[in-house]
């Protein structure tokens, strides 16, 4: 796949989104932005009043292979400062992947998360990703009762080896260089998780399976 940049993309208050694959030296930026993000913020997504990130972190998040662990980030088109990665990791079936999304603070509720995963679902399709899965942690029932909410016909929910429930999520056929229906459950829940502490796929658990 390409790893040039797309084009920038306006976002709902009319501020402009460049977006990329992640590179190795995006590690100064992946700092930037975890330092921009409020103590409460790095806690829900990190489940660790974690103050920085380790050496051995920002190699696992920038030195990715692009298809079995993609990550795409974004960058406000004005100033050049990061402000969200999505990214998906596939796992022991080759058309599931995890999905996970992390936007700085002062860049909620814009769209970007929105924007970052309609890139990420074509790259996934390219790979031959079909489903993304949603990780959340059982005692987390405000996420969890979005999901049954939203697409209860649309979402497989199930339990992990692990315990936590997953959320097997079928992505949208995304042709070309359009975006997402906007009726589409993945663009549903962002519109939701724009609105509400739903954290899926926290540091954590994450970390583990990009470790294995």
């Amino acid at each position: 796949m390409t790893d040039e940049p797309d084009a920038p993309v306006t976002l709902r208050d009319g501020s402009a989104l460049a977006t990329r694959p992640i590179r190795p030296d995006d590690k100064a930026a992946i700092v930037s932005g975890f330092e921009r993000m409020s103590p409460a913020s790095r806690y829900r997504r990190f489940f660790a009043p974690l103050r920085e990130l380790s050496e051995e972190d920002l190699r696992y998040l920038t030195e990715v292979d692009h298809t079995d662990h993609e990550a795409l980030i974004g960058f406000d088109a004005a100033t050049g400062e990061p402000v969200g990665v999505a990214r998906y990791i596939r796992g022991a079936e080759p058309t599931e992947a995890e999905v996970a999304v992390t936007v700085v603070d002062d860049w909620h509720g814009r769209g970007v998360a929105t924007a970052l995963l309609e890139r990420l679902v074509r790259r996934a399709r390219q790979a031959g990703v079909t489903h993304f899965v949603a990780l959340v942690l059982p005692d987390n029932n405000e996420a969890i009762e979005i999901f049954r909410h939203l697409a209860p016909d649309r979402a497989v929910e199930r339990r992990s080896a692990s315990g936590y429930v997953e959320f097997l999520i079928e992505l949208p056929e995304v042709p070309g260089p359009g975006r997402l229906p906007r009726e589409s459950f993945l663009a549903r829940a962002l519109s939701s998780a724009a609105r509400a502490p739903l954290e899926v796929n926290p540091w954590r658990l994450l970390r583990e399976r990009i470790r294995s």
